[in-house]
């Protein structure tokens, strides 16, 4: 099987791009063959069958189809490809992977061009929310060159601004999914510790570094390699979960929906190393913030957990609140690889919050375009197909029928 696709560098992440013509109608041939053209799974983690980078960051799919009936420009669906195990979780969105949306949008002709900017309105159909990229072009084309640099890309680029419109309750449907700014969390084998679930653009459930253990200083290889200290990790993120309400039980959550909600490491400003050896300032940074994605730190920082964080921070009654630096409407998020600058607009609203738009600026890049190329002999034969017609997903696909309406 042969699909036209395009790989796609957004922010500190990558992904295939695909047009949603071009894919299976049958969900589950769909998903075997994502699956399989990123080498998906492998019990070693590696990928080395697919194009796949074995990293979280690496490993997403974007399906974009015309949204013009739904009055944005395109529709766009995430998919965050699980490298060892058969799932495609499409929970929630991804920041970085959005800040490419609007460059393949005016290179493959789905929206013309404005020189010098053009505006791409786009609907994220994990979460139902809108966002607006104002996208460099020249020529008629997007234009990726500029001098505006993201921590944990290389190379600058041209910025593009992204404008999440009330990204409140992204997957839950509440911005406080409890009702509560914290709350108490008993896991067992960890103990009972504080917990604010925050859920704009993508639920985050944040704890305190020192909770957990940790200083704030750690490098994400020392905390990718400690197996015990990931098992508590995920043991709090799993029961966070349960008390979102995304998942019934920690299980369903690990195995089901791993990459929702993010636990997230909070704490005051503080001097650190980052990635790339150099020191990072306190000064410069409103707190300090790590993320897990898929059982592994972040090396840098998801655009959405950078959303939620700066929410977060402008709620009173929250960790990040009662841990940040206030500087007004701007947040400074000081992460592995540097500082995620982000624009929020939070006002109180009788016993709620209301958040009418959060700005984030990316860079992105069109990588490779041609065609993914699966052998028939990696998918499900047609007969077996037939028992999926009905619609009702297999156990270890996660909403397949869902995914496009």
């Amino acid at each position: 099987m042969r699909i036209p696709a395009v790989l796609m560098r957004g922010g500190t992440s990558r992904a295939l791009f695909f047009h949603r013509r071009d894919l299976p109608e049958e969900p589950t041939l769909r998903d075997q063959f994502i699956l399989a053209a990123y080498g998906s799974p492998d019990p070693d983690r590696r990928q080395v069958d697919g194009i796949g980078g074995a990293t979280s960051s690496t490993s997403k799919v974007a399906v974009i189809s015309d949204g013009r009936d739904r009055g944005v420009d395109v529709l766009y669906h995430f998919g965050q490809v699980s490298i060892d195990q058969e799932l495609i979780d499409r929970r929630g969105n991804c920041g970085n992977i959005s800040a490419a949306v609007g460059p393949f949008a005016v290179d493959e002709g789905l929206v013309e061009a404005t020189d010098p900017v053009t505006l791409v309105r786009f609907l994220n159909v994990n979460t139902d929310k809108v966002i607006v990229a104002h996208v460099p072009t020249k020529g008629g084309r997007f234009d990726p060159t500029g001098d505006f640099f993201v921590p944990g890309v290389p190379r600058g680029g041209s910025a593009l601004r992204l404008d999440y419109e009330d990204p409140s309750g992204a997957v839950t449907g509440k911005l406080l999914p409890t009702g509560n700014t914290t709350d108490k969390l008993d896991v067992p084998g960890v103990g009972t510790l504080e917990v604010s679930l925050v859920d704009a653009a993508n639920p985050l459930a944040f704890v305190r570094w020192e909770d957990l253990g940790l200083t704030g200083l750690e490098s994400p290889d020392q905390i990718d390699g400690d197996p015990e200290l990931l098992r508590r990790i995920e043991a709090v993120r799993s029961h966070a979960a349960v008390l979102a309400g995304i998942s019934p039980d920690a299980a369903t959550s690990t195995a089901t929906s791993p990459s929702v909600p993010k636990l997230t490491f909070v704490g005051t400003p503080r001097d650190y190393q980052r990635t790339d050896g150099t020191k990072q300032s306190a000064g410069e940074t409103t707190l300090r913030a790590s993320m897990m994605s898929m059982g592994r730190l972040h090396r840098s920082y998801a655009v959405t957990g950078g959303i939620c964080t700066a929410v977060a921070t402008m709620i009173r009654g929250t960790i990040p609140h009662e841990v940040a630096r206030q500087e007004g409407e701007t947040v400074h998020i000081g992460h592995p690889s540097g500082v995620l600058p982000l624009a929020a607009e939070v006002h109180p609203d009788g016993d709620t919050w209301r958040v009418p738009s959060v700005s984030a600026f990316r860079t992105a890049r069109r990588l490779m375009d041609g065609h993914v190329i699966v052998p028939d002999a990696y998918l499900t034969t047609a007969d077996q197909n037939a028992s999926h017609q009905s619609g009702e997903a297999p156990d270890h696909l996660v909403n397949p029928t869902e995914v496009y309406p």
